[in-house]
């Protein structure tokens, strides 16, 4: 188990992001000013969360502290494991990599949507 804090937002995280909520936006301040903590935004659901709310993208892109995570190859063969693009992307994303040997935790803001999927969920809702 190592020391750092990843931590992957799923479309509902970024769309709170957005909208102001609080834990949502200490995350983003935290993976910016703090040593150890990682903030990952999967393109998949960042088009999702722009869908939703326009302006997010770019919201989101302005941030400092995100690492924003292509649709690879690996990604796009997990996609037909899930009801959406975003909700697929995101899941692969918290999976453990070289890069973060214990996975990623999830946040979000329906925390019921992961309920069974093998991954830890960060619940952002107010």
């Amino acid at each position: 188990m190592t020391d750092a804090t990843h931590i992957v937002l799923d479309e509902t995280a970024m769309t709170a992001a957005g909208t102001g909520n609080v834990l949502a936006s200490r995350l983003i301040h935290r993976a910016h000013a703090e040593v150890g903590w990682y903030l990952y935004a999967p393109a998949c659901a960042l088009v999702e969360a722009d869908r939703a709310r326009p302006g997010t993208a770019e919201h989101l892109a302005s941030l400092p502290g995100i690492t924003f995570l292509s649709l690879d190859l690996p990604a796009a063969l997990a996609v037909a494991q899930h009801a959406t693009w975003a909700q697929a992307h995101a899941h692969h994303a918290a999976q453990p990599t070289a890069e973060r040997p214990d996975g990623a935790i999830i946040a979000t803001t329906v925390p019921t949507r992961w309920v069974g999927e093998l991954v830890r969920v960060l619940d952002l809702s107010p």
